[in-house]
């Protein structure tokens, strides 16, 4: 009976960190909306709201932190168990770079927007990228929630979308600054932009790989896809 409720308390502390990780994982997805609101409708009130929950999300890590290196030196877990708060770790460490990322796509509107040349670049054509990044980190949280090793899989093979978005978006910046050097300045600030809605992307193909790792017990960061599938099966 006492091995019993030592079980079951330990799994009340496991269920108990996910959710703090959902937690986490959901404003992460809210700061995103704001910000891709604030690009598309050059929002500089949404902008600076983004930039007040920084704080907030970097304290979540440091408090899911705190829960999983305590839980550990209590329950000194093994196998499976100890498998799962690695990923966790290093889901929450994605999940506050995505925040990162976020902030700074907030501060580049920003600076658009009070250089006041927003009007004339290309920010509409951004929202497919930035639409993409936000569908990957909801699924993402989603498959996290349900361990779904083959929704994990899915978000994977997404991430190469967002590349091409970037990637011919890159092509027509370099459009604008050549026809017109007075677009050069506030045309850098949207391709930093860009790339942090990539990133975004990035963060959330690799909180997928950790959903596999946890399932499957196989480390597939830095593998390619054709691996990851043997693996999900």
């Amino acid at each position: 009976m006492g091995d019993k409720h030592l079980s079951s308390q330990f799994d009340a502390e496991l269920n108990s960190i996910s959710t703090h990780v959902l937690e986490m994982g959901g404003l992460v997805e809210s700061q995103l909306h704001q910000a891709i609101y604030a690009l598309v409708h050059l929002s500089l009130e949404t902008a600076e709201q983004v930039l007040e929950n920084e704080n907030r999300l970097n304290q979540m890590e440091v408090n899911i932190d705190h829960e999983i290196i305590s839980t550990i030196g209590r329950r000194q877990p093994t196998a499976r168990d100890l498998r799962f708060l690695m990923a966790i770790s290093r889901t929450t460490q994605n999940l506050e770079r995505a925040g990162d990322e976020i902030a700074r796509i907030a501060r580049m509107v920003k600076s658009i927007i009070e250089g006041g040349s927003a009007r004339s670049l290309p920010i509409s054509e951004l929202r497919l990228a930035s639409d993409l990044a936000a569908g990957m980190l909801r699924k993402t949280l989603d498959a996290f929630a349900r361990l779904d090793t083959t929704m994990a899989l899915a978000i994977m093979k997404e991430d190469n979308a967002i590349d091409v978005e970037y990637d011919g978006f890159l092509r027509k910046l370099i459009t604008y600054m050549m026809e017109d050097a007075r677009t050069i300045s506030p045309s850098l600030d949207l391709l930093f932009l860009a790339k942090s809605i990539e990133r975004v992307g990035d963060h959330a193909k690799n909180i997928a790989e950790q959903i596999i790792f946890i399932v499957k017990g196989e480390d597939v960061r830095h593998s390619p896809l054709a691996k990851v599938e043997s693996v999900v099966g």
